[in-house]
């Protein structure tokens, strides 16, 4: 008919066309891909269940050397043979010497083993792989397994039978050490504080067939170690490295690392521009006791009972002659204790008579004894100083041999003893349970005995450290040998005289040994166990 008309076609080629209808299944996928990587980010690790957590070192990683280490010279020098072997394993080859193919460093947790560890990787390997398999593909190199008690314990000791996950870990373990050849140049080194309950199949020669001992630093040591933490930090001038670590006996390099920062801390928030000598005594008493609770209110008759207390544990240790010297007295409030005694050991020592532990449970048993004397009852603040004797005791009786009845009977952990049968009878076992309860009754009659001698002085005291609260080592000794008491404290002219002896008793005279103050002016603390609370 004549109708002009144009056609345009629709059908052709459009990606836009092409995205809109994969949009659905692109959102399906993003979905997806999301709720695996958050089944994986959470603590359940489904798809890598059955990967070795091992960590790979980065190979720009800050390096650590043995220059990083203090305090803890011959576990180094047995290290660097480690560092020598696989930097020039052909210098020992040829000799026919074989390189030890496991160390075991074991010591009390802060002292450095980890440190080590990574000190002699930072020597000698440029990474660590992952755990046995990539090992040997990437030797030389050094595979290091941190608290290895946590799964090389010794088998047969489980609650459960023997075929729990932690034995089947500790078999696949040894059989990847006995896998290992000469060739592999692959170091295995394993830290643990308790190397007595580890199963003997891991300490027999081809596994971890040599042990260095990382142990508390001497004084040397611990000179060392503050000096690689206070590098870089406002050190006063008048502050000696030297007679700060004579006064820390006991302190780990963690102990010491933590001191330091903790007056750094301190001296931040004082707004001071240096670290001072306050700040020191202030840390060295954060990381024995803990900070200083001044919000916990105690009533007037709790406050009497603690300085009672507290004098008991301090004029017991005063007057034995085996104690450790008295520092500080206070019923200030610091971690849950609700006052403190603290005693430092005028030297380190490595040997403890039978005698010296004694006198120690007597002074740990002062602040009991001072109650039962005073109140005529007994208060729960004393638990812990129960709890002190008691493991003392039972070390003195089972392992160390102090009895004249019983022979060492030593049980290094409760997972065996309840696994196997002991090596003795019942009847030795009651034998142990009197011994133990002899030592106990003899340390606090000896406590007693002590508080009843200088009962005057226990009752003048208490009354000075209730109004006072802190009493420091010069305080104390100066207040026993009769001086007055606002000469000793001439801040505060108001304080109460105390009452004068009397002319049938004569000044007493403080212990007659040594007593070398170790921080001048200062207090110095000992390690954890020796506040008595």
């Amino acid at each position: 008919h004549g109708v002009n008309f144009d056609s345009k076609g629709t059908g052709g080629f459009s990606w836009i066309g092409i995205l809109v209808s994969m949009l659905p299944f692109v959102i399906l996928i993003a979905f997806w891909i999301f709720l695996m990587n958050q089944v994986q980010g959470g603590g359940s690790k489904v798809m890598s269940f059955g990967k070795s957590r091992a960590k790979r070192m980065a190979p720009d990683s800050p390096k650590i050397g043995f220059k990083d280490v203090a305090g803890v010279d011959e576990a180094v020098e047995e290290l660097q043979e480690i560092k020598e072997f696989l930097e020039n394993p052909k210098k020992f080859q040829a000799l026919g010497a074989r390189i030890p193919k496991g160390v075991l460093l074991y010591g009390p947790p802060g002292t450095g083993k980890t440190l080590l560890a990574r000190a002699v990787a930072g020597e000698a390997a440029s990474r660590v792989r992952d755990l046995f398999e990539q090992a040997k593909q990437a030797s030389p190199c050094i595979v290091f397994m941190d608290e290895i008690d946590a799964v090389g314990r010794h088998r047969g000791a489980g609650l459960g039978g023997g075929h729990d996950e932690r034995e089947q870990t500790l078999n696949q373990l040894l059989v990847e050490m006995d896998g290992f050849e000469l060739k592999d140049n692959i170091i295995l080194i394993a830290a643990t504080n308790r190397p007595d309950i580890l199963d003997p199949a891991l300490l027999r020669p081809g596994r971890f067939d040599r042990q260095i001992v990382v142990d508390r630093p001497d004084r040397i040591g611990r000179r060392k170690i503050l000096e690689v933490h206070a590098k870089g930090k406002p050190i006063a001038p008048e502050i000696d490295l030297d007679t700060l670590a004579a006064g820390t006996p006991g302190f780990t390099g963690a102990d010491l690392a933590n001191l330091v920062n903790e007056a750094a801390l301190l001296s931040a928030r004082r707004g001071k521009k240096t670290i001072d000598q306050d700040e020191l005594e202030e840390g060295i008493m954060r990381v024995i006791a803990g900070p200083e609770k001044k919000t916990r209110l105690l009533s007037e008759e709790e406050r009497k009972i603690t300085a009672y207390h507290e004098l008991g544990h301090a004029l017991v240790g005063h007057y034995l002659e085996h104690t450790d010297d008295v520092h500080k007295i206070s019923v200030i409030s610091r971690g849950q204790a609700l006052g403190y005694t603290i005693s430092l050991p005028r030297e380190d020592r490595y040997l403890t008579t039978k005698t010296a532990l004694m006198e120690q449970l007597a002074m740990t048993l002062g602040g009991r004894a001072a109650e039962e004397l005073v109140f005529h009852e007994v208060t729960t603040g004393a638990a812990n100083d129960l709890e002190k004797v008691t493991s003392t005791a039972k070390q003195m009786i089972m392992r160390f041999g102090m009895s004249e009845k019983l022979r060492n009977h030593d049980m290094p952990f409760l997972g065996r003893e309840m696994g196997n049968e002991p090596d003795y009878s019942e009847e030795i076992a009651r034998e142990i349970d009197d011994e133990i309860r002899r030592v106990i009754e003899e340390g606090h009659d000896l406590a007693v005995k002590v508080l009843t001698e200088h009962m005057d002085e226990m009752h003048r005291l208490s009354g000075i450290l209730i109004e006072r609260e802190t009493i420091d080592k010069d305080q104390f000794e100066r207040l026993l040998a009769g001086e007055d008491e606002a000469a000793i404290f001439p801040e505060e002219p108001e304080a109460a005289e105390p009452e004068a002896p009397s002319e049938e008793e004569p000044k007493r005279a403080p212990k007659p040994k040594p007593r070398p103050v170790p921080f001048p002016g200062a207090t110095m603390q000992p390690p954890p166990e020796g506040a008595k609370g």
